[in-house]
């Protein structure tokens, strides 16, 4: 499919013109930091100089204060805490991290995840009759909670406090805990409001040790995990999480957990330096794994671990499940996708809506993502588990599925989640009328450049623009996440230097020149269809982001390509 070339508007001149002046950068440079909203010398000084200082005060977070004072109250009367976590990456070291905080001076604690298929998503029954039973009577829940009203209150009348940490939007009723922290409550001042579960954890930990006047550096030891969420998780890489994540990597890259160690050794990249799609895509799956497959307290686990032994245990248990887990991926996505190419009526829709009783629970989102990556629309995939159909949902940008699934309601036993991502269930006999009105609601509501995947540009430039002077300044707006991409820009009426050849089975290489340029190296992933034409010897048009191949010990500068136009 061609993407759409979007290219970010222009900003005023005056503020270019004023940070070139006040950093001493040329106009690209500054029109890069425009786009982020960085105007001033004072807001590119704190961009570019991440510091641990820049962090806000925990207790600006609404009831922080409270929750740091119960806290205190279960150590000080010796009372049994459970650590309540979600199964996925931001779940489990949200866990991870307060759980090992507190342990090192309070024996009477313990961690619990729901198992996805028996408990589900969130806070459950079953969670909070084990807390009953066996006399705890405070949970810190972390990275769900926040629209668990009933279950707080039936863990109320089981004499349980609950202290709810998410970054979850709430609903319209706040649960009635003794402490809800969530910067995304209308009514909490928090300066940020993109923190990920694991970052509300972090939060936690850190006003416990400022309020008790301990060294900061109990805290920031826990970093690592920190980025692992706030990367995994897919929350902006802005303001606070890019300063977690800046020093999140830094400790992954030289004294890493041995939980997190065990993993960097099982990655294909365990020899290099660890970067935000290396977690992405080494680090968060595996531990994704243990809670699709069998149980996410093999995660916790390895993430808590004190050992390399013990590490080594619980990351190969780990791989073993991702090694499952990809099987599974891959046999379901490819049924998925045969469905949808013999069926001409599929292939029409603005939706995608597929159910199959015996697809895996554990990887449907991974095959809602990728079908909705393959044919760039609405995807819901269905399956059988438990008595009843579960589903999940992935959407395209700008199209709301909260809202979508909203209109459909009244054919859904639950659903929740956000814009982009939902999770949902049903009776088997709605299914049918499910597809029919999601599709409905898709084709009302979309409109039609949401259904072309588009590539936004930050800039028009020169090929002579590039040396690495350039590309030193562009590995300091790193790391790179969502609404702080890599940029990508564009280059007019390039010319092949050479000849263009196929690499692997669908993927370009060729060398690129402009008039008073020197050649880049280019590499085009999934663009093989264009060799006719860049081999025609005419022009072209790029847009790409810049990076640097390594290969035996030579460094260069290469074009990672992202499209191609006449």
């Amino acid at each position: 499919m061609q993407k759409r070339w979007v290219l970010k508007p222009k900003i005023d001149s005056n503020i270019i013109h004023k940070l070139q002046s006040e950093l001493g950068v040329n106009s690209i440079v500054a029109q890069l930091l425009a786009n982020r909203g960085i105007y001033t010398f004072e807001q590119s000084k704190t961009f570019f100089r991440p510091s641990l200082e820049q962090l806000h005060d925990p207790f600006l977070m609404k009831d922080m204060d409270t929750a740091i004072s119960r806290i205190e109250r279960a150590i000080g009367n010796n009372e049994k805490i459970m650590i309540y976590g979600d199964y996925d990456v931001d779940g489990t070291t949200a866990v991870a991290v307060v759980y090992s905080f507190f342990r090192a001076f309070h024996s009477r604690i313990e961690y619990y995840i729901p198992d996805r298929y028996a408990e589900g998503y969130g806070i459950s029954t079953q969670g909070i009759d084990y807390a009953a039973a066996n006399d705890f009577s405070l949970i810190i829940a972390l990275d769900c909670g926040i629209k668990a009203l009933e279950k707080v209150e039936y863990a109320s009348r089981h004499g349980i406090d609950f202290i709810i940490g998410d970054h979850h939007l709430p609903g319209d009723t706040i649960p009635n805990a003794y402490a809800v922290l969530d910067p995304k409550r209308t009514d909490c001042p928090y300066p940020y409001k993109e923190l990920s579960g694991c970052g509300i954890g972090f939060k936690i930990i850190q006003a416990f040790i400022q309020k008790n006047e301990m060294d900061m550096e109990e805290a920031y030891k826990y970093l690592d995990l920190v980025a692992v969420s706030i990367a995994s998780d897919i929350v902006p890489i802005t303001g606070e999480n890019r300063i977690l994540t800046h020093f999140g990597l830094k400790k992954l890259n030289s004294n890493p957990s041995v939980g997190l160690q065990a993993l960097i050794e099982l990655s294909s990249n365990k020899t290099g330096v660890f970067s935000i799609n290396d977690i992405v895509f080494q680090i968060g799956p595996r531990i994704n794994a243990a809670g699709r497959i069998d149980h996410a307290k093999g995660a916790v686990n390895l993430l808590i671990s004190k050992s390399k032994d013990e590490a080594a245990n619980y990351s190969a248990a780990v791989d073993d499940q991702n090694n499952v887990r990809k099987d599974f991926d891959l046999r379901i996505t490819e049924e998925a996708l045969s469905i949808i190419e013999n069926n001409e009526a599929d292939k029409l829709r603005k939706s995608t809506v597929l159910y199959k009783s015996d697809w895996h629970k554990g990887v449907i989102g991974i095959v809602a993502s990728r079908l909705t990556e393959r044919y760039y629309r609405p995807t819901v995939i269905l399956t059988r588990t438990n008595g009843h159909i579960a589903g999940s949902a992935r959407s395209v940008i700008g199209f709301d599925l909260y809202e979508a699934l909203s209109e459909c309601s009244d054919l859904l036993d639950q659903f929740g989640g956000h814009k982009y991502a939902a999770g949902l269930t049903m009776q088997e006999k709605n299914i049918s009328l499910f597809q029919t009105k999601f599709e409905e609601v898709v084709q009302r509501s979309i409109k039609p450049e949401m259904l072309q995947q588009e590539v936004s540009i930050e800039a028009e430039i020169d090929l002579k623009d590039i040396d690495t002077k350039f590309y030193r300044i562009l590995r300091q707006f790193e790391p790179f996440g969502p609404q702080n991409e890599a940029p990508i820009f564009i280059s007019r009426k390039v010319n092949l230097h050479g000849s263009a050849y196929i690499v692997g089975s669908n993927h370009l290489k060729f060398t690129s020149i402009q008039e008073g340029s020197p050649s880049f190296d280019c590499i085009a992933f999934g663009l093989a269809e264009h060799i006719s034409h860049l081999n025609s010897k005419k022009s072209f048009d790029i847009c790409y982001s810049i990076e640097e191949n390594n290969w035996r010990g030579k460094k260069n500068l290469q074009l990672n390509i992202k499209g191609i136009r006449y």
